[in-house]
């Protein structure tokens, strides 16, 4: 994965953000193999959905889940399936395509 660091991007309230499949991060963040598998688990979501199927997803699922109780952010399928396995050290070699989806129910 291809990290770029600078003061821009991300916004200042986000250590990092993936996007198409690049990791842009701010100069002072702290990267850690777990933010990367975090993101790497993202991009492989992108490429399975063709980047921009994955952003058309995750923005309506977002706008859905701010009319739900709890945190829209943290309820999207695609971050929970992120943060359950981002402590996994072989779950990309494992992950079956499209596991995001049966996080759509929790």
């Amino acid at each position: 994965m291809k990290i770029i660091r600078n003061r821009l991007i991300p916004p200042k309230r986000f250590d990092a953000i993936n996007l198409f499949g690049v990791l842009f991060c701010r100069d002072s963040s702290r990267v850690t193999l777990r933010v990367i598998r975090h993101e790497s688990i993202h991009t492989a979501q992108m490429r399975e959905m063709l980047f921009v199927g994955f952003y058309v997803w995750y923005l309506a699922e977002w706008i859905v889940r701010i009319f739900m109780r709890g945190n829209a952010y943290h309820n999207i399928s695609m971050e929970r399936e992120a943060y359950e396995n981002m402590y996994d050290d072989d779950y990309l070699s494992h992950r079956r395509p499209y596991a995001w989806v049966r996080y759509l129910k929790k």
